[in-house]
């Protein structure tokens, strides 16, 4: 090649490159308040958007959230709802409802919003509890529960209403963490950031690559009784990007009752009572988060081996991983499905 064209040559190049530089994201990082915990949200941010602009508008998405199904806001629609007063439903209740009733269907029932009642009497609802209920007041609590009691109807004014059986509830935790962190990443999406992590109450999902270039690197917490805090005790690290992660566990949220007995806030809906069982915590991963936070309680819910049963042959929960802590023996053991990318076994 001649020198002068080797050298526009180059030149070209060296404008290609630098353009490619200017262009490329900054990842930054957003924190902040939501559903009485706190958010965090690393990002890779295009040129031109600002993170004061975006945390703005990621704060207005996860208000718009709690107005609709925080059962913590008195002025929401679900409290609404679960008061008597038939309120209009918006888009954000009607979406995280049918999406609820999915997997209830799919986890027959062990996955269900409408066991408020007995998340009440128990002491881990929106009304706190005092003691162990009696078997009465587990009962009555029984006779509402069932998402098949619950529906929603086109009224005469041309809303959507929720029917529901009287004295029903509906309790959307088990589920509103993770369905916050996908409409934040609907959100941050539609910003143009390809490449971001979101962790809402311990709840994640993620995309892309992180800062260092590789997959997202997710702390799994040791399921210890009194390990209060994440990010302290650490059972393993998880490689995952493309997908949602949440831990669902009985070693955080527990009390003893004047039995002396240890009661979990993970309740079975087919017994009306708190599950006692071997498996300590659920990690699930799937293609979106509020997906993961139902699956993580629905395993919680039926516990180590009927878990794995389901993990090795449903066909609906292709696409699902999961990483298990239980106790056996005294012992402390881990499981999980195959594919996931885990520190430990890298290490070996």
């Amino acid at each position: 090649m001649p020198p002068m064209k080797k050298l526009l040559f180059y030149l070209v190049v060296l404008c290609v490159l630098c353009s490619c530089r200017e262009k490329e994201a900054q990842y930054v990082s957003i924190t902040g308040f939501a559903q009485g915990g706190t958010y965090s949200i690393t990002a890779s941010l295009p040129q031109g958007e600002t993170a004061e602009l975006l945390k703005r508008a990621v704060d207005d998405t996860l208000a718009a959230i709690d107005r609709s199904i925080s059962g913590y806001n008195p002025g929401s629609v679900i409290s609404r709802a679960n008061r008597g007063e038939n309120p209009p439903l918006d888009p954000i209740f009607i979406d995280i409802f049918h999406k609820s009733k999915e997997i209830w269907k799919v986890s027959r029932g062990a996955f269900d919003p409408s066991c408020a009642p007995l998340f009440d009497i128990w002491g881990f609802g929106f009304e706190k509890g005092g003691s162990v209920p009696s078997q009465s007041a587990t009962d009555s609590a029984k006779a509402v529960i069932g998402m098949n009691l619950y529906d929603i109807v086109a009224d005469g004014d041309g809303t959507d209403r929720l029917t529901m059986p009287r004295g029903g509830k509906l309790n959307f935790n088990a589920i509103a963490q993770g369905y916050s962190c996908d409409a934040v990443a609907e959100l941050l999406l539609s910003y143009g950031c390809e490449n971001y992590i979101i962790e809402i109450g311990g709840e994640i999902v993620c995309r892309g690559i992180s800062a260092r270039g590789d997959m997202w690197r997710i702390w799994i917490d040791s399921p210890e009784e009194g390990n209060m805090e994440s990010g302290v005790k650490k059972q393993d690290i998880i490689s995952i990007t493309d997908c949602g992660l949440v831990t669902s566990g009985n070693y955080r949220k527990f009390y003893y009752g004047a039995d002396g007995r240890k009661y979990s806030h993970t309740i079975d809906p087919a017994t009306g009572r708190p599950v006692e069982h071997s498996l300590l915590s659920a990690t699930v991963i799937a293609p979106d988060s509020a997906t993961a936070d139902a699956f993580a309680t629905w395993f919680m819910v039926i516990g180590n081996e009927a878990a794995r049963e389901l993990l090795a042959s449903e066909a609906a929960l292709d696409g699902i991983g999961a990483y298990l802590v239980y106790e056996e023996e005294g012992k402390m053991c881990s499981w999980h499905t195959s594919g996931l990318i885990l520190e430990s076994e890298q290490q070996r």
